[in-house]
């Protein structure tokens, strides 16, 4: 399991280099054209705002496991370690019911119905089941992650 949890970790931090990476190069596009060419690009408005959707729903599911991610921890740090530990184990439940229910079955849905109703992004004519997959996709990474520290807890005393 460790194994695989490097080798997940290296992907999305390679993944979301390269999101950002072409983000940087569109964004920069977009001023280029619009500024100095006089002469505005149609789609790259457009393709910023998908690419930040994958980079944030994909960066919250890297941060979520390497627990790095936003938190307010003051009522955990206050407690006594044995209260610490069920603290967690709920707050991971919690994330982990959470990762379930919105983002992979809410996210599958609202997958699902795009690619039925042929919603198509107006400037790229892109079906837009492919920018929201990233839901479904990031829930079940979190998922696994908030198993691993679920795991992690129960090991450790």
């Amino acid at each position: 399991m460790e194994k695989f949890e490097k080798l997940l970790n290296r992907v999305l931090e390679i993944f979301l280099v390269i999101l950002m990476s072409v983000l940087v190069v569109d964004v920069l596009w977009q001023v280029f054209s619009r500024y100095l060419l006089d002469s505005p690009s149609s789609f790259t408005d457009e393709l910023a705002g998908y690419l930040l959707i994958w980079v944030g729903v994909l960066g919250a599911a890297y941060v979520a496991g390497k627990k790095e991610h936003l938190a307010i921890d003051i009522l955990i740090q206050k407690s006594p370690p044995e209260r610490q530990r069920k603290l967690q184990f709920l707050i991971h439940s919690l994330i982990l019911l959470f990762a379930l229910s919105v983002m992979v079955i809410g996210g599958s849905s609202l997958v699902y119905t795009r690619f039925v109703l042929q919603v198509k992004s107006a400037a790229l004519q892109l079906p837009l089941g492919y920018v929201y997959i990233v839901l479904p996709l990031s829930g079940m990474i979190i998922i696994y992650y908030e198993i691993l520290h679920i795991i992690h807890l129960r090991k450790t005393k």
